[in-house]
């Protein structure tokens, strides 16, 4: 299993995304839990970022909004960097 590890600039992002998006509250606690769980899950659609963000991956919460994460499989660290829409985190 592994570790999520929240970094201050993270949480700062996280608050605002929920403050803008309060519906989205348990899918994204959901999103968090599985991804600590088995990242590999179907559902989230773990993925390699392109482009300038080729060091990082994302899941999916929704159809519409991402999760950007530093995936560090060898220590089994999982460090969120971005939340937000497939724009706002593309």
């Amino acid at each position: 299993m592994a570790k999520m590890v929240y970094t201050a600039s993270y949480n700062k992002r996280a608050a605002k995304f929920i403050k803008k998006y309060p519906d989205l509250v348990n899918q994204y606690v959901k999103t968090l839990k599985l991804l600590e769980l088995n990242p590999f899950h179907p559902s989230l659609r773990l993925h390699k970022m392109k482009g300038k963000l080729t060091e990082y991956y994302s899941v999916s919460i929704n159809i519409s909004y991402r999760l950007t994460i530093d995936f560090i499989i060898e220590e089994d660290k999982i460090i969120p960097i971005d939340i937000g829409s497939h724009d706002e985190v593309y």
